[in-house]
């Protein structure tokens, strides 16, 4: 396992962002962030599913804050290598930059999809608890 400290987090993002076609960042007035946060959906027990970034569009403007303590988290628990590093950032940041021009297009496909992902991460969680919680059939 490789684990990148929060500075050569933000430095390999930095590098991933350059490339980049720099027409994706117009209208990004806040631009990319990248936080300390560890961020975990609310619905699912902890350490189960991690929110690695998102796309904010309010009264601050528009920007994208990726979570440096999500990545670290994933990266821990699924014994990242460098590589993998890159690849989550680089999905992650297409994925955010995605919903961005979506918005600037007045389009909501990513986020739709997201939901229906969503949706069926739940349901599958539930079925796999609830096989898990079931008694062992016989006596």
């Amino acid at each position: 396992m490789e684990m990148l400290s929060f500075d050569e987090t933000g430095e390999l993002l930095d590098e991933l962002a350059e490339e980049f076609p720099q027409v994706l960042f117009r209208g990004l007035n806040g631009g990319v962030n990248l936080l300390p946060d560890t961020v975990e959906d609310p619905e699912f027990p902890p350490g189960e599913l991690y929110i690695m970034g998102e796309f904010c569009d309010d009264c601050l403007g528009k920007y994208i804050n990726l979570y440096y303590g999500s990545f670290a988290a994933l990266a821990e628990k699924e014994d990242w290598t460098r590589e993998d590093w890159e690849d989550e950032l680089w999905t992650t940041l297409s994925h955010e930059l995605t919903h961005h021009m979506e918005g600037l297009s007045g389009l909501h496909g990513l986020d739709d999809r997201d939901e229906r992902e969503l949706e069926e991460f739940r349901e599958e969680y539930r079925r796999r608890t609830a096989e898990r919680d079931e008694p062992p059939d016989g006596p």
